[in-house]
């Protein structure tokens, strides 16, 4: 059972900068470092698409929409999870959320539009709004 809170959501200007976090509290079962975890948005009536996701081995992948502007960071003593955002852009407006799942293999089901039953743990969301 894993539970995670995100934080550091708000409203920048073009060209701003963004630090979320994702903390994963009451990790039973399963240590942490063994959970693919990954950051995902959603525009309003859309799915949620990855766009950054860190593996059990910390390999990492990237949306071409955020590659080389986001930088995705675990941190395996504190249980966290963070994505550096820099050079927003308004098309980055979005609910922001971060996701864990423990099972073997299911990195796979991070990249791309992703269903909220396709992975096992899911935060509250956090918004992020860039304006211009």
């Amino acid at each position: 059972q894993v539970q995670l809170v995100e934080s550091g959501g708000g409203s920048v200007q073009t060209g701003g900068s963004l630090r979320l976090s994702c903390q994963a509290n009451k990790v039973s079962g399963q240590t942490y470092r063994t959970y693919a975890m990954g950051w995902f948005r959603q525009y309003p009536g859309l799915a949620r698409e990855g766009i950054a996701t860190i593996d059990r081995d910390d390999s990492i992948w990237y949306a071409e929409s955020v590659k080389g502007r986001f930088t995705i960071s675990r941190d395996h003593a504190k249980n966290t999870l963070t994505l550096e955002m820099d050079r927003l852009k308004p098309e980055d407006t979005a609910m922001y959320y971060c996701a864990a799942d423990g099972r073997p293999g299911r990195w796979y089901k991070m990249v791309g539009e992703v269903a909220p039953e396709d992975l096992a743990y899911w935060g509250q969301g956090t918004r992020v709004t860039v304006s211009s």
